[in-house]
């Protein structure tokens, strides 16, 4: 009888804990959401480079987040499942901003600093909050780890763009948007290779310990 008690209190914490995962993925992905649109526009109207490929890379971390969100709850496998999405779409969106880099160097388009300067400041506030959303659900699976990867890489990215900004001021150039949007490049395509081990360690792990309680299973029958 304590037995069936204490699992239906087991139950009942797991339902609340997933409940309170898909919340703070949910408030997450609106950060994102938020981000892609004031980068995409800003990074648009001022030609730079190194804000629109913040604005795909928030964009793809949108997705992930709606791939997180399915997860939740879910067993090892369909987590590990998740996160290979992710990290596909993150080497995927990372290809194509190198593509835009190269097209933008040979247009030579003027970035406006300033613009960048005080987007990239309050997408990097917009990153401390979700990291702080993240971090108070610690980290309960791949999909959980995929998330918090992609949001410290949106911070340092955007760090980054607030230097080049100062850059492209001091120095009147487009070269320091084009040199961060190559750091960009190079921070996506390594936290989307990150993400797919991290993925593949955990369904290997997964697996292991399935086929060792089917084992068990056996032995008792």
């Amino acid at each position: 009888m304590s037995d069936n008690n204490n699992n239906e209190e087991d139950e009942i914490q797991l339902d609340a804990s997933n409940k309170a995962e898909r919340k703070t993925l949910k408030q997450v992905l609106g950060i994102n959401m938020f981000q892609v649109a004031l980068a995409g526009i800003v990074g648009f109207i001022a030609n730079s480079t190194g804000l629109l490929g913040a604005a795909l890379d928030n964009l793809a971390d949108s997705a992930v987040y709606l791939v997180s969100i399915y997860a939740v709850g879910k067993g090892v496998v369909a987590q590990s499942r998740a996160a290979n999405l992710s990290g596909v779409l993150l080497i995927g969106l990372g290809l194509l901003l190198l593509g835009e880099v190269i097209r933008r160097f040979v247009t030579e388009a003027e970035p406006i600093g300033w613009a960048m300067i005080i987007t990239a400041i309050v997408n990097a506030a917009s990153n401390l909050l979700a990291l702080r959303l993240l971090k108070s659900q610690g980290e309960r699976g791949v999909h959980m780890k995929a998330s918090m990867v992609f949001t410290s890489n949106d911070m340092l990215v955007n760090l980054g763009i607030v230097l080049s900004g100062v850059g492209v001021m001091v120095f009147n150039s487009p070269l320091p948007d084009l040199i961060i949007s190559l750091i960009v490049v190079g921070v996506v395509l390594q936290g989307g290779w990150k993400i797919l081990k991290q993925a593949q360690s955990a369904r290997r792990k997964g697996v292991a310990a399935s086929e060792y309680n089917n084992q068990k299973k056996k032995h008792r029958e």
